[in-house]
């Protein structure tokens, strides 16, 4: 065994850190699948799912139920294992009994995101191929440009494409005679898509092994077994995205917590259904935290916060000032964060009670199960405690690889497991990672990833752009937004008004590009890669290039 240092994680003979936290088991079968996995285990729960509009309720009964029904009836309509099933949804209490029930016929979810436009929607079909798709009535427009057999999400119009409901599968009687397929933990349970700064999306293909891992973890931090404190959660966050999948349509459920759905965010409709649902634990982004500390006096004067016992930030590290300032705001709710990437299945690091969220600034101490290595990425040497490189994660939470993308795989994933993240961090002298800088050059808007390759690509489509850049602007309120710097061809006019319409007519609102400068040229290294650090400089500088 090697020697660790149990202060700071740290083993000197294989330059490793390993997590402080105290281990999970996972399971020795082999053969077993990820919902399987959660519907065994013992909760002590009633009502599973809340929908905060409706009030409509699933309690776990219905749940499990509702599962086995859409599983079988997917059965009949043909859908094997390794088959690929699309959803495309916005937050639903019905979205975990969908992606539950296509997981345990071992066949992958992929999810979209409701708000890409129909192209980038059907760049992923084209990309995962998928044999049925899941959808509502206001999104089905959105599927159009493919022939996918359609089964509809809450009410609508049976036409075309549209081969049944999802009410009428889930009030099917399930066929008890139906021979399962064999799943194993290796299999791949889910094909989220991680955009990557090349400008291709890249699907993330996740293990039931790496979900069953996650769960594990997600019941660990969260043990509401005894009930001591309230165990309601309010999902504000996607639930196509990693983050939105972890806690509510996997994760939670496996531990007997009631999860209030909000079908898209609005800050009245959250902070309402705090009270009105009896809330304890509120998972958020940065930005919304920055408006409950901005607006707090007006806040608590119109909404009953009573219940409210901890706020789970994620997306990037909150700042001394931020987490001071609420904790001052709202005392007697503790901050707890956690850090990591759709290639870790959401896991990597958290901060777990009040004393670890004073450590400012943090990410947190590793997850239960995860080692991690500090690497030069000039040299590729592993560096010791308190040294800044890119962190290297490693543990049974980390993905099998990029969907038929064997470059991008090699270039993330080592041939011993070891998965690169892209972040600059130091590990300190108590085990605590702090994220200094990206590597990647994705833009962080409000949590979504935005590549900025992708909207290069885009403008220079357009016929009065001669070259372009597009890097992160800091911004308190959303993180970061896309700015272009742009070179016009000579004798054009183009306005910085027509630069970000060009782009807002093609793509999702979250990438619409927020600010733009002309300029002469754009700054490149000799091989051609734009030197996107000296125009963040200048952006954010009041010196001219």
């Amino acid at each position: 065994m090697p020697e660790i240092n149990p202060k700071t994680g740290y083993c000197h003979s294989n330059s490793t850190f390993y997590s402080k936290r105290k281990p999970t088991p996972l399971p020795s079968n082999e053969v077993l699948d990820v919902t399987t996995f959660i519907s065994a285990r013992a909760h002590h729960g009633t009502t599973a799912y809340i929908d905060g509009s409706t009030g409509q309720r699933l309690t776990f009964s219905e749940v499990w139920r509702s599962v086995e029904s859409v599983a079988s009836a997917l059965s009949e309509y043909g859908i094997r294992k390794n088959d690929v099933v699309l959803l495309l949804s916005p937050n639903s209490i019905f979205f975990p009994i969908v992606c539950l029930s296509v997981m345990s016929l071992g066949a992958i979810i992929t999810t979209t995101n409701p708000l890409n436009t129909k192209n980038e929607i059907n760049k992923q079909i084209s990309d995962s191929k998928p044999v049925i798709a899941f959808t509502t009535q206001e999104l089905v427009s959105k599927l159009s440009g493919s022939d996918l057999p359609v089964v509809l999400i809450g009410p609508g119009t049976r036409t075309g494409r549209i081969v049944s409901t999802l009410d009428e599968l889930m009030n099917k009687d399930p066929n008890t005679k139906r021979i399962k397929e064999r799943v194993t933990m290796d299999d791949t349970a889910t094909l989220l898509y991680s955009s990557g700064t090349t400008g291709a999306s890249k699907g993330v293909i996740s293990s039931h092994r790496n979900l069953i891992a996650m769960v594990q973890t997600v019941i660990g931090r969260f043990p509401l077994e005894n009930n001591q404190e309230n165990s309601t959660f309010l999902c504000t966050v996607p639930m196509f995205h990693i983050y939105g999948l972890v806690a509510f349509a996997t994760g939670l459920i496996a531990s007997g917590a009631t999860v209030v759905v909000l079908s898209k965010f609005d800050m009245h409709d959250m902070l309402s259904a705090i009270g009105m649902y009896n809330v304890g634990y509120l998972p958020l982004v940065p930005p919304i935290l920055v408006a409950l500390v901005n607006n707090a006096d007006q806040i608590r004067k119109k909404y009953d916060l009573r219940s409210l016992k901890r706020v789970l930030s994620g997306g990037a590290p909150l700042s001394k000032e931020l987490t001071e300032g609420f904790m001052e705001k709202y005392p007697g709710v503790t901050i707890m964060q956690g850090y990591g990437l759709t290639e870790s299945t959401g896991i990597g690091a958290s901060t777990d009670t009040v004393d670890e969220s004073r450590k400012y600034g943090t990410a947190g101490m590793l997850s239960a199960n995860m080692e991690a290595r500090i690497v030069d990425p000039d040299t590729g040497k592993a560096l010791p405690v308190n040294r800044t490189g890119e962190l290297w994660l490693k543990g049974p939470t980390v993905m099998k690889g990029y969907f038929s993308n064997p470059e991008a795989t090699a270039s993330t994933l080592d041939s011993t497991g070891w998965l690169r993240t892209g972040d600059l961090c130091y590990i300190d002298e108590d085990g605590f990672i702090f994220v200094v800088d990206r590597l990647k050059e994705l833009i962080k808007y409000k949590g979504y990833q935005v590549p900025p390759a992708e909207l290069e690509a885009l403008l220079l489509t357009h016929p009065e752009i001669d070259d372009c850049a597009v890097i992160p602007f800091p911004d308190k309120d959303v993180g970061q937004f896309p700015m272009a710097y742009v070179v016009r061809k000579k004798g054009s006019n183009l306005t910085e008004k027509g630069v970000m319409e060009f782009a807002a007519k093609q793509v999702a609102p979250y990438k619409r590009i927020r600010r733009v400068a002309f300029i002469g040229s754009v700054p490149k290294n000799p091989s051609g890669k734009i030197l996107r650090k000296d125009l963040i400089q200048h952006a954010t500088s009041k010196s001219s290039m």
